[in-house]
């Protein structure tokens, strides 16, 4: 933990705005170079313009690798465009304009040039193609490609630094787009690249169509949240967007359902000037992290619920009076507990997705609704179909993502929306009379108090690729911290796709392990319901069974033989990582054999509980 965590940016911390912009259209990429290749993790790419990672020349390649994708599968409706507040945001939507155009994409940007989150465009894919003329199936769902559906492009790198900037492509589905997709763009635009760009086409970006996506989006939120309760409760909500893209969506929800809520913070700064530095001394937008949200936490007793959101608002962080800061693993419990006693009209069979490293808290909450759990690897694009078609109502992960759908059980959001679960912490508080954080308390003493940590270990870069292709059934040990073991994974339960690790279980503990996707660490996620004692005795073991098993299969000892809880990889900075064009940075990386790593999802300081 830095010792400036959770202090006010001082001026040497901000990045020079016009350095960035410069550098986005003076520097040239060299593809020889495997830190300046486009790196797409499964649904983007990240960088910064100051490392050549984010430039002109990596939007136009990967704009013009989208058209040709999108050509490739017949895609012929408009193709929706936003962007969030990153300096780097608004001049990429101009280069990807400009390749848009020129190649005759009907693409839409919004309406008032206002900063677009990620769950509106998603929203507003999922709209267009359940009402439009493309829609084929009927019953609302969608299908993954064909003429006269629509798709879309989000500029944004979520939560990181200011200096970062981010592409991300959603398919007709309206979600994170998969690794089959994510690695033909890349591969195409890394073709390009190498090109010179001879094969992008680039033109005035003029007579462009608009889409409102906030008034569709705001308008449309009554049919997932119940806002006449939280209006007749009068619960007093403050959201602070963090000078994110949700600014202004915040007062438009505000006004249209009549709710008492203020915007604690709407200044919008491309060097986030007003924010306090996180674990690392960086800023981030992080609204699960106790050092990021310092400033916010200092009104956590000026409203019944103070909520905050990153940058392209697809993450969220609940704050209450009696609980402070929420973990969201603990949210995410309450969330489900509350919504599967609280929207009849869901199926009967609709199940419950979590992450492999999302708190066990859920799937006792899980067995006591009756409900199938649903546990995926990590990232939110595997509860995509299940979103989609209603057979999973809720899918979230530890990292402060997570969405519902709407109250009729059809499809709200496949990509994940900060707003909404912002919005269903008043709720919850409207309707059962009590917070979140004392409802999470009701779950402890039903459930018991689990202990959860994540921490690194020291790994080479051939025990990181034997651990992302490591069989369950190599672990030989059946016994974890005094307890028999359970299940020994590497598929993850709920859909059988590799989870790029081990995850390992006894009744009353687990621990996950994962190879970094940018450093020599792996990464072990642990949890005990004995309490932080049993935790540490989890960890320690954790780390012996890995080298252990590792050293069996051929990849040796680690390293190190302690524990690491100060080794964090930053978020998506690909100047920090030789990184092949199958790597992309950011906290949690899927290195399956077969699989990119993803950039969106998110872990926690290590040697500290998500959120604490």
């Amino acid at each position: 933990m830095n010792h400036r965590a959770g202090t006010p940016a001082m001026p040497d911390d901000l990045v020079e705005v016009s350095e960035l912009i410069h550098a986005y259209y003076a520097l040239t990429p060299d593809v020889s170079i495997p830190s300046q290749r486009v790196a797409f993790g499964t649904s983007g790419h990240r960088g910064s313009s100051l490392d050549t990672a984010f430039n002109q020349q990596h939007i136009a390649a990967i704009t013009q690798a989208i058209v040709d994708y999108r050509a490739k599968e017949g895609i012929t409706g408009p193709l929706f465009i936003g962007r969030d507040t990153h300096a780097l945001s608004r001049p990429a939507e101009t280069t990807a304009l400009e390749v848009l155009v020129a190649n005759k994409v009907d693409v839409r940007v919004d309406t008032f040039a206002d900063y677009v989150p990620t769950p509106a465009l998603s929203h507003a894919i999922l709209t267009y193609n359940r009402t439009g003329p493309a829609n084929r199936n009927g019953g609302g769902r969608t299908k993954p490609s064909g003429p006269g559906l629509a798709d879309g492009i989000v500029i944004t790198p979520s939560h990181n630094p200011p200096r970062d900037g981010g592409f991300k492509y959603n398919p007709p589905h309206g979600g994170p787009a998969d690794s089959h997709v994510t690695s033909w763009i890349a591969d195409r635009a890394n073709e390009i690249l190498a090109g010179g760009n001879a094969e992008v086409l680039m033109a005035e970006p003029t007579a462009i169509a608009t889409y409102d996506f906030r008034t569709n989006y705001v308008d449309d939120l009554g049919s997932i949240i119940d806002f006449d309760a939280i209006r007749e409760a009068g619960v007093r909500i403050g959201a602070d967007p963090l000078g994110g893209a949700s600014v202004n969506y915040w007062d438009a929800i505000r006004d249209r359902y009549g709710i008492d809520l203020t915007v604690v913070n709407p200044i919008v700064d491309p060097t986030w000037s007003f924010m306090t530095l996180d674990w690392d001394g960086k800023i981030r937008m992080d609204p699960s992290s106790p050092s990021a949200m310092a400033s916010v936490l200092t009104r956590k007793d000026d409203f019944d619920i103070l909520t905050g959101n990153d940058a392209d608002a697809d993450r969220h962080g609940i704050v209450t009076p009696d609980g402070g800061l929420m973990n969201p693993n603990h949210f995410l419990a309450v969330a489900i507990r509350y919504l599967f006693t609280h929207r009849p009209e869901w199926k009967e069979d609709a199940a419950i997705g979590k992450t492999l490293v999302s708190s066990a808290m859920i799937d006792r909450v899980a067995e006591s609704l009756g409900r199938e759990l649903l546990e995926v690897p990590v990232g939110f694009k595997w509860f995509v179909p299940g979103l989609l078609d209603g057979s999973v109502a809720f899918g979230g992960e530890e990292s402060a993502g997570a969405s519902f759908l709407r109250k009729d059980g059809t499809a709200w959001s496949t990509d994940k929306d900060g707003i909404v679960m912002c919005l269903l912490a008043s709720e919850i508080l409207a309707v059962t009379g009590k917070t979140p954080s004392q409802l999470y308390a009701e779950l402890v003493d039903e459930f018991g108090d689990p202990a959860y940590e994540r921490v690194d270990a020291a790994a080479t870069p051939a025990q990181k690729a034997t651990l992302a292709q490591l069989d369950g059934d190599a672990i030989t040990v059946d016994e974890l911290a005094g307890d028999p073991i359970i299940a020994k994974l590497s598929e993850a339960p709920g859909n059988g796709a590799s989870i790029g690790g081990v995850k390992v279980v006894t009744e009353r503990a687990w621990f996950a392990a994962r190879p970094s996707g940018t450093e020599d660490v792996y990464k072990i996620y642990a949890e005990s319901f004995a309490g932080p004692d049993h935790l540490a005795e989890v960890q320690k073991e954790a780390k012996a069974i890995v080298d252990a098993t590792l050293a069996a299969a051929g990849a040796g000892d680690s390293d190190d033989t302690e524990l690491d809880d100060d080794t964090e990889l930053d978020d998506a900075e690909l100047s920090d990582a030789e990184l092949s064009d199958a790597d992309e940075v950011d906290d949690i990386a899927e290195v399956d054999a077969d699989e990119e790593v993803d950039p969106d999802e998110e872990v926690d300081t290590p040697g500290q509980t998500p959120g604490a």
